[in-house]
């Protein structure tokens, strides 16, 4: 049985998230997402969320896709990889602040999870920033 950990905002779930869900989900029997708390999102995209954590959390379980959704530690970004313990973690092709030091931070704390990079989808339209640019 695998277990497979995202990361992600999932501020506005467009058809670009829900195919990073599924290319992970076929990786795994369980899969976990790890949601970005606000703070996080602020000190890394500069600016609030659309919507509050609560409301994004209910997004991705309404999809029926995750089997469990977490929010992310703001403190120890990677302490929850410790606590799920994944056989595999699924980043996208345009993650990078968090996944920046993952390997290391992986080491460090005696993990070995499979990393996979999953594919784009539709980038060019299907890509939160593009989709936010094009609401302004």
């Amino acid at each position: 049985m695998s277990k497979v950990l995202v990361f992600g905002s999932f501020d506005q779930l467009h058809p670009g998230h829900m195919s990073f869900l599924l290319q992970a989900k076929q990786y795994a029997d369980d899969l976990y997402i790890v949601l970005a708390r606000e703070k996080t999102i602020i000190d890394m995209k500069g600016k609030k969320p659309k919507y509050s954590e609560k409301e994004r959390k209910q997004h991705l379980e309404i999809t029926g896709i995750p089997t469990k959704v977490f929010l992310g530690n703001v403190g120890d970004k990677y302490k929850v990889i410790e606590k799920i313990n994944p056989d595999i973690i699924c980043i996208g092709y345009d993650q990078s602040s968090f996944t920046n030091n993952l390997q290391k931070e992986l080491k460090e704390r005696n993990l070995h999870p499979r990393v996979i990079k999953l594919k784009p989808y539709k980038e060019h339209i299907f890509k939160s920033s593009k989709l936010k640019s094009a609401q302004s």
